[in-house]
């Protein structure tokens, strides 16, 4: 990293040349904050709380495949448990210790092949097998990145929750409250609808199992992050006397 900032540093600007330096990056601490301070920042991060984080999901789903699979009650109200455990397990992070034990890195393809093995299960087995599905969910796809064991514990009940046969029956909700449910049977569009329309805007911690007071500790681990990232971001001077 030393070395790719000088190289940066080396370059010289030409307004009328067509020469871009395109770099990609993981997040990490030791990309050079003086080729951040001096480029032009694009970043692609996944949607914050539940409501977009769902409709993110469903927004990524092929509908000729939504409507093709030979169980089409319980592809849907599944696949809407499928993304409900995504989001869910994802927006747990932002809780600390009180929601993962170790804050782990959840990706889009842990989502995409979980929906791809739904669909080929659904049309292979006559019954819908839930145990091979959170098996595969649980233990494999979200399960390979759990290292401790009561979080592989907490990972595999929540998503009981989802993958489980009441999921089939009307009126069927997520939450003591109830504020989150299975939306109707019906085309993808009327999911998408659903979610802009009928799910609360602000996350409920009774969905995640979790009292109130856990806000407490989201908001305290949002602001200390937004603050050290602004300080991160300040120009340091090396030497000299003066006013810090």
């Amino acid at each position: 990293m030393p070395i790719l900032d000088g190289i940066i540093e080396e370059i010289n600007e030409d307004k009328s040349s067509q020469f871009r330096i395109w770099l990609t990056s993981m997040p990490s601490d030791k990309f050079p904050v003086s080729i951040l301070q001096n480029g032009v920042k694009v970043t692609n991060e996944p949607p914050k709380g539940l409501k977009n984080n769902i409709l993110g999901s469903y927004l990524g789903i092929d509908e000729a495949e939504f409507d093709a699979c030979s169980k089409a009650v319980p592809l849907k109200r599944l696949m809407w448990g499928l993304c409900f455990f995504n989001a869910l397990i994802l927006e747990r992070r932002k809780y600390g210790p009180l929601g993962w034990n170790i804050p782990y890195e959840f990706s889009a393809s842990d989502l995409r092949i979980s929906q791809a093995q739904l669909y080929m299960f659904l049309n292979y087995y006559e019954e819908v097998p839930y145990e091979a599905l959170k098996y595969m969910v649980a233990e494999a796809n979200y399960g390979g990145r759990v290292t401790d064991p009561m979080d592989r514990r907490a990972i595999n009940m929540i998503l009981s929750d989802f993958y489980n046969p009441d999921v089939l029956k009307d009126g069927y909700k997520f939450s003591e409250g109830g504020k989150y449910y299975i939306p109707p049977d019906g085309p993808l569009s009327s999911y998408v609808e659903f979610i802009k329309e009928q799910m609360p805007i602000n996350d409920l911690t009774e969905v995640f199992g979790l009292h109130d007071n856990a806000d407490i500790t989201s908001a305290i681990n949002d602001t200390n992050l937004l603050l050290g990232t602004a300080l991160s971001l300040m120009p340091r001077q090396s030497g000299g006397a003066g006013k810090s």
